[in-house]
């Protein structure tokens, strides 16, 4: 392996980590700002989004004009219906007549922008960000890997500002991570599903623990592929109900930039507590989805009988353990009941979500420059930019990693190209993405909101030193 790092001749103006579709957002937004020189990194070999869970008529929650670029320029050459173009599918698209598409179209889309885009770099690992006093820029190291995973060389490049898009990764609850982590055993988060699926439809009986979008879909492609009246499927969660997603047009209102605004306006404890309770905003399920496995079991009792699946909600798995016969047994408790008993199954899948991917490792160089709450999380301004140390005159950019201050929208595709537009906006102190002034009906506080211009990163005419020189002067 090659241990010489390289030095590039002049700092990037922008160096993106990770590529999932919020930095993909931002790269194709990036593109035509061609006085931008920009780099984006991911160690994955190629761009795939959930892999996992991709199930034959699974769609997406929100409509297909919440892709990469619509939403900021619908003029942008990125756009889902530039894909269908390319592809010669507009005409069955419009026959089709989806608003929402499926997430296998979705992947594609990505993948299709992806593999057009010179300024991603896939199979590099970015291990440590440091700021460079005498320079004036973070250096980002990385690890070059190789098409079979091994560590191919290692590299360096420059960046005056950085933003991190690293995304989550699976949630594995205390109780089953000893048994996820052991060979052999059937206990797989549902980000495995599909790789699985063909071991797991022939199991004896199956458990999907989760009551979100991603357990009904589990549940009702299990149900559909196992015959009637021997299911032998459980449906278990610690929600207190198989409940639908907020879907109403004002509730879809809480995803727009006037919300975030005004949720970035409270104070910590109240963010903290919004968080939690508006979980039905984007944690429910479907109402179609809802609706079809009512749909199928109904059918199911068709001829008499009930098929063989139960379903509970509140929940709550607080131990597991392999037995002699190599099932696997959970340890149930009912939280409202205050009752308990155990279940014994051959296989369990854990739709149980994802959690943000902890940002401390790859800042462990920055630790004494980052500002915190009381919670120990990182302060970010409503331009998404982390609050530093004013020596470092860098900026570092979050995406989808800031829902303690920007609120239920944060992880949502909807407000991914606002957001990207945002960030270069403020980055170039110009507007090469006008942002509208108002997004909802809705009036979310008793306060006017701020002045647009400083939310969308242009500074006001009251308070011209707002933004520091041009960050992409290359002197």
């Amino acid at each position: 392996m090659s241990t010489a790092p390289h030095h590039p001749e002049a700092p990037r103006d922008l160096v993106g980590i990770g590529i999932g579709p919020f930095n993909l957002s931002l790269a194709a937004l990036a593109q035509p700002l061609t006085h931008l020189h920009t780099a984006f990194y991911e160690q994955r070999p190629a761009f795939d989004w959930h892999p996992g869970l991709l199930i034959d008529g699974a769609t997406l929650q929100v409509p297909f004009l919440a892709d990469l670029v619509t939403l900021a320029d619908p003029t942008n050459p990125w756009t889902f219906l530039n894909y269908l173009r390319t592809r010669d599918r507009l005409f069955p698209f419009y026959f089709a007549e989806r608003f929402h598409i499926q997430r296998a179209e979705y992947d594609a889309y990505c993948r299709w922008v992806s593999d057009s885009l010179p300024t991603l770099h896939f199979g590099h690992q970015v291990d440590a960000i440091r700021w460079n006093p005498d320079t004036a820029t973070f250096e980002v190291d990385y690890t070059r890997i190789a098409p079979d995973g091994a560590a191919e060389a290692l590299g360096r490049t420059h960046a005056r500002n950085i933003v991190l898009g690293i995304g989550t990764e699976p949630h594995i609850p205390a109780a089953l991570r000893p048994l996820a982590a052991t060979h052999g055993v059937p206990v797989i988060h549902a980000a495995d599903y599909l790789r699985h699926r063909p071991a797991l439809t022939t199991a004896s009986h199956i458990t999907v623990v989760g009551a979100g979008q991603t357990g009904a879909e589990i549940f009702l492609d299990l149900l559909r592929h196992r015959p009637a009246g021997h299911e032998r499927i459980h449906w278990i969660a610690r929600t207190e109900a198989f409940a639908p997603m907020e879907y109403s047009k004002l509730g879809l209102e809480h995803f727009t930039p006037d919300y975030t605004r005004f949720f970035h306006g409270l104070t910590e404890p109240v963010r903290d507590r919004l968080v939690s309770a508006q979980w039905q905003l984007h944690k429910g399920i479907d109402a179609d989805t809802i609706a079809a496995i009512h749909d199928e079991l109904y059918r199911r009792t068709l001829h008499g009988g009930w098929p063989d699946a139960t379903l509970t909600p509140g929940i709550h798995v607080h131990t597991a353990r392999r037995t002699t016969d190599s099932r696997i047994e959970l340890h149930l408790e009912h939280i409202q009941q205050h009752t308990r008993t155990t279940l014994t199954t051959d296989a369990v899948i854990l739709a149980t979500g994802y959690r943000q991917r902890p940002l401390d490792p790859i800042l462990s160089g920055l630790e004494p420059h980052l500002a915190r709450d009381n919670s120990g999380r990182p302060h970010i301004d409503h331009h998404f930019r982390m609050a530093l140390h004013p020596a470092i005159t860098g900026t570092i950019y979050v995406q989808n990693a800031e829902l303690h201050t920007h609120g239920v929208g944060t992880p949502d595709l909807g407000l991914a190209a606002w957001r990207s537009a945002t960030i270069l906006n403020t980055l170039t102190g110009t507007r090469p993405y006008p942002l509208p002034e108002r997004t909802a009906f809705t009036s979310f506080g008793l306060q006017p909101p701020p002045d647009i211009r400083h939310l969308d990163g242009i500074p006001s005419s009251r308070q011209p030193a707002d933004l520091t020189p041009p960050l992409i002067d290359r002197r």
